[in-house]
């Protein structure tokens, strides 16, 4: 399995010769939508860090035959595109590997502002690692998660909430999403803590746009 992050939530997977791509937001760097040869786009929910649907249509022109995976709410937003449903335990076969919906609902926010859609996807492959996206939600770890793509900070979230998700998936292997919210000068302590305190040996800080490679053990 290879990963590749293009900025904030946006997360490159490879795996069983399937290129998925999650969350294409307004944080995402600029060659996230000149993107080809994807098998899959997914999208977690609405909110345009997650889904930027200004920069969206060359990325589907650029890539015509590739599946299309959110939630019903996300896809009545979305005026370009044929999406096909997910949700909670719903699996859908990309190639030779799956995308699997987990959860329903966005992290609370404030309790004036209605909660939208929120399903996170567990990305796998047989003899592959299961890689956990839980776009902006704690509520949910699944078991058998290898690697786990960490929402590092957000308005919905406290670093306490944070270290507590990460010890509760346990996987074998995390790094940072969701961390554009952050200053370079603040970004450290965000990591030191989450980094020291999660349980998870193998703590992976990888750039907006790193690359790193896993096998399953």
């Amino acid at each position: 399995m290879q990963i590749t992050r293009f900025g904030h939530a946006a997360v490159l997977v490879e795996v069983a010769g399937a290129r998925i791509l999650v969350d294409p937001g307004t944080f995402s760097v600029d060659e996230t939508f000149a993107l080809t040869g994807l098998d899959a786009i997914v999208v977690t929910h609405q909110h345009p860090d997650h889904l930027d649907q200004e920069r969206l249509p060359p990325l589907l022109a650029g890539n015509p035959d590739a599946v299309l995976v959110c939630d019903p709410e996300t896809a009545a937003s979305v005026s370009v595109g044929e999406w096909i449903r997910n949700a909670e335990g719903l699996e859908t076969a990309i190639g030779a590997a799956s995308v699997r919906g987990v959860g329903a609902q966005h992290a609370v926010i404030l309790p004036t502002l209605p909660r939208i859609a929120n399903v996170g996807v567990l990305v796998s492959a047989p003899g592959e690692p299961t890689l956990f996206h839980p776009g902006d939600s704690y509520e949910h770890a699944p078991d058998g998660v290898d690697v786990l793509a960490l929402p590092l900070a957000a308005p919905w979230a406290k670093t306490s909430e944070t270290v507590d998700f990460a010890q509760r998936v346990a996987p074998a292997t995390l790094f940072p999403v969701h961390d554009r919210t952050i200053s370079d000068l603040a970004y450290g302590t965000y990591w030191g803590q989450v980094s020291g305190h999660a349980g998870v040996d193998d703590c992976r800080l990888v750039d907006q746009t790193g690359t790193f490679e896993l096998s399953h053990n």
